[in-house]
């Protein structure tokens, strides 16, 4: 184990990577033949004018009028082609749209948003005097993109149509006192840490650094410091907004706060967050029965010996289980971080010294201190872009037994994957720990977890493969996995009803989990500000709160 350089301006976290096999050591020193490069991808020159509706053209003529230099066009090549492909998920970079609007500001964005809601509205009149009916849901006008980070078909892209692009929104801005931070809803976590690393300051922020902020901030959000604060959404101190109107409004405790909270895990359903007002705070240096034992630990202030006192600053353990089919072996890797570390200590901190992860032999161990960037850059580089991808989640309680029959689920998948030789495969399922004193830190939300008393794990799947040929196969299997595994915990009595948003499928319904009232009321919030449905209908991409125009 080795100790970051002292020239390092903030040292603020240990990651330790417990490997019990060969494979990860094999897959970082043949990254780049298991990332493909990129294939010959769609013609982003032109769109084919039959598969293209009208109202598009409209649209991209309408906004080219209003905003010359925020628009961009497939003629424009490389403008166009850096946008498509700046998708995390390979099949997203596939999806071309008519024009690309990438706003400067909250108001070029209320300008587009304002045009969008006008050719919207007249679409929805003309379907009303044609068919007398408001309920049909055609396809959408546009797709909004923050980091781009999620595997799930058309949740930041739109075939033929307008994708407002994020991406120039990432600004990171400090408070003079070091208490919060404005961060731009199109940043992603690297820009946040990599400013905030050099005063010394973290926020409850995302453990991946390619991950955008706004995608996973509006889905709830876990973090290293999520036993501390909280999940993310509950340390956002407020947002600034479009409407569907096209206003430009905050929401805070104090200002619209019914909204405040619906955007704690209600995604992008009220409107376009520009920017985040998120906590900041000083962060500087001064298998299967393992993590079971740990999430116990995590969720009582002893451990069953009564010696040892929970560290809050010791995140939960995240234990994957990767089939690697070109390489025809299994992984196990666990990823330890602890927040405040001793800076002069070179072995583990006292935590996870005395923690079951300890003992298990290591073939390979990134264990250091080092800054957050550094912490969060690893996590992408275990699954860097260009390539399908596929999560899916389920949650269980810790119970050992369901656990492990989980673990059997996605062994026997592997017997399905094995012959059908999906180049490129690895099959990941992932336990994190979610415990009941994390949600209850923090905002509240509307996430439903607030009655939560037994800790949790979530389960979910991280896929990715090659070629698109394979899609379906991965997918259905996904999919049938999931299915199973959560038979296998109503069978147990240990199943629960909430799903990240985040690690959901296409095919999952989060806000069902959520709970009635919580459901109903970000139905209510949704009509409240959104009230002829243009984020339900008109936007394409994250899941929706399964209200119609009538209902709003």
């Amino acid at each position: 184990m080795a100790v970051a350089s002292p020239l390092l301006p903030a040292l603020v976290a240990t990651t330790l990577l417990i490997t019990i096999s060969i494979s990860i050591f094999i897959m970082r020193r043949l990254g780049t033949a298991l990332v493909p490069q990129p294939a010959n991808g769609p013609d982003h020159s032109s769109i084919a004018s039959s598969s293209q509706d009208p109202i598009y053209g409209i649209l991209s003529k309408a906004l080219a009028s209003a905003l010359p230099d925020a628009v961009i066009f497939p003629h424009d090549e490389v403008a166009f082609r850096k946008s498509m492909d700046s998708y995390w998920a390979q099949q997203e970079c596939e999806v071309v749209p008519a024009c690309v609007v990438q706003p400067r500001d909250a108001q070029q964005l209320s300008t587009a948003v304002k045009i969008l809601k006008r050719v919207f509205d007249g679409r929805e009149e003309g379907k009303k005097d044609k068919m007398g009916s408001d309920k049909e849901n055609p396809v959408g006008l546009f797709a909004i993109r923050g980091g781009g980070h999620s595997p799930v078909s058309g949740a930041a892209s739109v075939e033929g149509g307008v994708l407002i692009d994020l991406s120039l929104l990432r600004e990171v801005t400090p408070s003079e006192d070091g208490s919060s931070v404005v961060i731009g809803a199109g940043a992603k976590w690297m820009d946040v840490s990599k400013v905030l690393d050099e005063r010394g300051l973290a926020v409850v922020g995302g453990r991946n650094s390619a991950v955008g902020v706004g995608g996973l901030t509006l889905g709830g959000g876990l973090s290293f410091f999520s036993p501390r604060f909280g999940l993310v959404c509950s340390n956002i101190i407020s947002y600034e907004l479009v409407l569907a109107s096209g206003a430009i409004t905050t929401a805070s405790v104090s200002s619209n706060p019914d909204l405040w909270r619906a955007l704690k895990g209600g995604s992008s359903n009220f409107g376009i967050v520009t920017s985040f007002t998120a906590r900041s705070f000083p962060c500087v240096t001064k298998t299967l029965a393992a993590f079971h034992e740990c999430v116990n630990r995590a969720g009582a202030s002893v451990d069953n010996n009564a010696t040892t006192i929970y560290d809050n600053h010791a995140a939960g353990p995240i234990a994957c289980f990767s089939y690697v089919q070109q390489l025809g072996i299994q992984a196990i890797s666990v990823n330890l971080v602890h927040t405040k570390p001793s800076p002069n200590d070179k072995k583990w901190p006292l935590y996870w010294r005395d923690s079951p992860f300890k003992p298990l032999w290591r073939f390979w161990s990134t264990c250091k201190i080092r800054s957050l960037t550094s912490a969060t850059d690893e996590m992408n580089s275990l699954n860097p872009p260009g390539r399908r991808q596929v999560f899916a989640t389920t949650t269980i309680k810790n119970d050992l037994v369901t656990i492990t029959q989980t673990h059997t689920a996605y062994q026997d998948a592997i017997a399905s994957l094995r012959p059908a030789n999906i180049k490129g495969l690895v099959w990941t399922l992932v336990f994190q720990p979610l415990v009941p004193d994390w949600v209850q830190k923090g905002d509240a939300n509307p996430l439903g977890l607030d009655d939560c008393t037994d800790s949790l794990v979530m389960v979910s799947f991280t896929v990715n493969w090659n070629e698109a040929q394979n899609d379906e196969f991965v997918k259905m299997t996904t999919r049938a996995t999931i299915e199973r595994i959560e038979d296998i915990a109503e069978a147990n009595k240990t199943g629960h009803r909430w799903r990240y948003l985040n690690y959901c499928a296409e095919w999952q319904k989060p806000f069902e989990g959520y709970g009635e009232e919580n459901w109903r009321f970000l139905q209510e919030v949704s009509g409240r500000y959104d009230p002829d449905g243009l984020f339900q209908k008109g936007c394409v991409g994250g899941f929706k709160l399964g209200i119609g125009l009538s209902e709003a």
